[in-house]
């Protein structure tokens, strides 16, 4: 058995919840690396949806344990009321079936307020964050003066990091026309949730390195795309993490060397939420069609997402960063009965041919897509369970992906459910 990252190779929502879902069966082990509330997956497992924030999708796998890493940003409130849900439907019934780390920095209630304040002030420019204060809880984890999860449960050494905080971001919060916080009114907050999540707190990043070297089989869950990433993607219209493979590292506390296949997940066309540059958008009655047949709308936010054809340029530029092993193209079957597909394999700007992603995101706005078209089908596809009884022009159309990314397609989702998915390789069997 092995180390497996699962992560998003465009915006995010390219259905990574659902191939941890499928891999977490082949898994002892389920962890989520970095991000926080600010993400959703979606799992439906014999016709009942479930949607899970923070988490592991793996959760669905009553007798696999799942890890909240230190990478993650933890919302108190959020996670209590996702655990309380999660007993309800008979899931995380074992005492150890969630380790939640001591390390990972918690959102308190005055990063939500300072998220809306800001995302207000910006009016038009905003970056359209989910407001569930995901970047001012980075900002202090960088600053350092973050509330860790470790220190929710000394009250009194809780009130000192909050003293030595609330001054500097009341006169933030003064200049935003916000009411000041007050220390004691967070602390009778966060109190009785700290409590409900104390019997979860652990070593995560011990627990993660002994299943390792027992040679279980740990899958690493990403959240967000690498285009969302706050180094390598559209910035600033990107998350506050590390969003790539190579942060599962850094996030669960493992080395390099413990990981041995990353997949990354990408829809069969592109969609993004929020603003931001989209080369390949699809302004029009089709990118409405990829709308309603693909169900493109945000599972935290519910706001209808951005629809396009498959960007193949910004495809390899993300899973070269991502290092990716294999691919898995996902809601294949939204494509059936389009008559003609088309595929970005270059940009133009201002008049010269470029094939990578710019960093300047005015120079990324300019860029003109050049497009390859292939063949659509008409054939349902949604029941296939074997790669070779797709329709030619499915075929075709994963062939070209393959060729120009020069990675494999390892999975192919036809349909929302755990069934609806060709496996073409396990990535937990070790290259010999």
């Amino acid at each position: 058995m092995s180390g497996v990252v699962v992560v998003g190779a465009q915006w995010g929502d390219e259905g990574k919840g659902k191939i941890v879902d499928i891999l977490a069966e082949l898994a002892d082990m389920v962890v989520r690396f970095q991000g926080g509330a600010n993400a959703g997956h979606t799992l439906v497992v014999d016709n009942r949806e479930l949607i899970t924030h923070l988490v592991p999708s793996g959760v669905m796998h009553k007798n696999k344990k799942c890890v909240i890493g230190n990478g993650v940003v933890v919302d108190p409130q959020i996670l209590v009321k996702e655990i309380d849900e999660l007993k309800a439907q008979g899931l995380l019934s074992r005492p150890d079936s969630l380790v939640i780390s001591s390390r990972c920095q918690v959102v308190m209630p005055y990063h939500k307020k300072l998220d809306a304040a800001r995302e207000k002030a910006k009016g038009s420019d905003k970056i359209g964050t989910t407001l569930r204060g995901i970047g001012p809880t980075m900002e202090d984890k960088a600053a350092r003066v973050g509330i860790r999860v470790c220190d929710l449960f000394d009250t009194k050494h809780l009130a000192e990091l909050l003293d030595a905080r609330l001054g500097e971001l009341n006169a933030i919060m003064q200049h935003y026309g916000q009411q000041p916080i007050d220390a004691t009114n967070v602390i009778d907050d966060i109190r009785p949730l700290a409590q409900k999540l104390k019997p979860f707190v652990g070593d995560t990043g011990a627990t993660v390195r002994t299943a390792l070297d027992q040679r279980r089989g740990v899958l690493f869950e990403g959240a967000q795309g690498a285009l969302l990433d706050i180094d390598h993607g559209t910035y600033p219209f990107v998350t506050s993490s590390n969003t790539l493979a190579g942060a599962a590292c850094a996030g669960a506390g493992v080395g390099p060397g413990r990981i041995d296949s990353v997949i990354g997940v990408s829809k069969a066309y592109c969609t993004r939420v929020g603003a931001g540059p989209f080369p390949s958008e699809m302004a029009d009655d089709r990118g409405e069609r990829l709308r309603e047949a693909g169900g493109e709308f945000g599972a935290t936010t519910g706001r209808p997402r951005r629809c396009g054809w498959l960007d193949l340029v910004a495809l390899r530029y993300t899973t070269s960063l991502h290092g990716c092993t294999g691919l898995c193209l996902t809601k294949m079957d939204v494509l059936t009965g389009m008559d003609k597909l088309k595929v970005v394999v270059g940009y133009q700007l201002d008049g010269q041919e470029i094939n990578t992603v710019p960093a300047d995101i005015r120079e990324l706005q300019r860029v003109q897509p050049i497009f390859d078209e292939l063949d659509g089908w008409d054939e349902a596809i949604d029941g296939i369970r074997e790669y070779d009884s797709l329709p030619a022009a499915a075929k075709k159309y994963l062939m070209m992906v393959e060729s120009f990314l020069g990675i494999p397609v390892d999975l192919v989702s036809v349909g929302p459910a755990r069934v609806q998915t060709i496996l073409r390789k396990n990535p937990f069997h070790r290259a010999k």
